[in-house]
């Protein structure tokens, strides 16, 4: 790590060595709205319960990339369920739309903005109101997660242009089957259980999921039911984290031999598991932005719309947690006395003591109110966590060259940032085994992380 300069840089200023992520060119603005994806090169990361991440570039309008080639494109990622026409019979046409037992819904969806190498995930609830509540209606009429169903892909993409306010530039549905492929492809998916454990049995769907608190390894079938299951993890919000947890993890893959070989199985699931307007025969396009590839998730803003169990989105806060209000530059110094101000929680599941060191490194920055304890380790991708305050978060994610989740399984305080290092961190922070560990210290808890 260098040390902070003493001319007008001064403290604060990021200057990680191991990590200092940048972009292979600033974009120029673009025009958003009729933008039509004639043609998209993509690389499709199937990594949660019903959906996928996909990072495309489009070169069939010119507002959809910029001066170099630059991918700049909003893309709408849904995921439904495998539709069943009797007792653990899946229809043999995914696509009919009578005879079911049960209509496939949208639980799982996102609006994901790329920007050269930054990648921006909106998490969309699935009891979100489309539009301003009518008394008139029944609640689920105007919940988002059943527009697919009522009004196909066209009402769906409708619906999520009118709760977030942006221009949806194309779509992709995927089923679980396309998730489990892509998962296995990619190694497979290394979880936390939270203490309970979790149990999900559905005769009729012929699930059958248990898994005990702790550690565990699971493949593309077991990642997918985890990945759907609310039970057990709070509500559709603690769901949603899961699947944070899981493109985070799974795209740091990306770059590797594994990835890479996993390829043809990600770009061969349209119409195999795969529904959407993307043409993936510009993958090369990609290939350059994905070792410097800067994830932030956020999840909408909503609050309850009182007597029913639909929720209003938070203008205000969606501005914050996903306009330029969240934006943050690790090449721009900071002021000392902000980051005086910022609270940094390390909890250090590396197994490599780097969370001491860490905080030592953060101390010399700058930051004063810094704490570190370790827990049991994982294989669970290092991160950095915070809640509805992210431009702080932001920075100092893109300073260590790490994913920034916006979400609440990590819960952090208001002003206070939360840095959770993976067995991952031994590589893509390995410079800071070399530095002495901070002398303030929490002892090891018994939870996991």
């Amino acid at each position: 790590m260098t040390q902070p300069p003493t001319g007008p840089g001064g403290p604060g200023t990021f200057q990680f060595d191991f990590a200092a992520p940048a972009s292979p060119q600033a974009p120029p603005p673009r025009s958003r709205r009729g933008v039509r994806a004639a043609q998209f090169g993509g690389l499709t990361l199937a990594a949660l319960s019903l959906g996928g991440l996909a990072v495309l570039s489009s070169s069939g309008d010119a507002s959809g990339v910029g001066a170099g080639g630059v991918p700049q494109f909003t893309l709408l990622v849904a995921g439904r369920d495998i539709v069943y026409c009797a007792y653990r019979t899946p229809c043999a046409d995914q696509d009919q739309r009578s005879g079911l037992l049960q209509p496939p819904n949208t639980d799982t969806l996102m609006l994901v903005k790329v920007d050269g190498s930054a990648v921006n995930v909106l998490n969309i609830p699935r009891d979100t109101n489309v539009g301003p509540f009518d008394p008139e209606l029944r609640w689920s009429e105007q919940k988002v997660n059943g527009r697919y169903w009522s009004g196909g892909t066209p009402a769906l993409v409708q619906a999520a242009e009118t709760i977030t306010g942006e221009s949806v530039d194309a779509h992709m549905i995927v089923r679980t089957d396309y998730v489990a492929r892509v998962i296995d492809a990619l190694g497979g998916l290394d979880v936390t259980v939270p203490e309970g454990g979790i149990e999900w049995v559905d005769r009729a769907a012929g699930v059958d999921l248990r898994l005990s608190p702790g550690n565990h390894h699971l493949n593309g079938e077991q990642a997918v039911l985890y990945l759907r299951v609310r039970k057990g993890v709070g509500d559709d919000y603690g769901r949603i984290d899961h699947q944070k947890q899981a493109l985070t993890q799974l795209a740091s893959r990306l770059t590797s031999a594994q990835g890479l070989a996993a390829l043809p199985t990600i770009l061969g699931g349209v119409g195999n598991g795969v529904e959407t307007d993307a043409d993936p025969a510009l993958l090369t396009t990609l290939l350059p932005y994905l070792p410097d590839l800067r994830l932030r998730f956020a999840t909408l803003p909503t609050t309850p719309i009182p007597g029913t169990s639909n929720l209003a989105v938070n203008p205000e806060a969606l501005a914050q947690v996903w306009g330029t209000d969240g934006e943050a530059d690790a090449s721009t110094p900071a002021d000392p006395t902000d980051l005086a101000d910022v609270g940094v929680r390390i909890r250090d599941a590396s197994g490599a003591d780097l969370g001491n060191r860490l905080a030592g490194a953060l101390r010399r920055l700058g930051y004063e109110r810094v704490t570190a304890e370790t827990v049991p380790a994982s294989r669970e991708a290092s991160q950095v966590v915070t809640g509805p305050d992210v431009a702080a978060a932001s920075q100092l994610a893109d300073a260590l060259g790490l994913p920034r989740l916006q979400g609440e399984r990590f819960p952090v305080a208001a002003g206070e940032v939360g840095i959770l290092l993976g067995a991952d961190a031994r590589q893509s922070l390995a410079a800071l085994s070399a530095l002495p560990p901070s002398p303030d210290t929490l002892p090891t808890p018994t939870e996991t992380p």
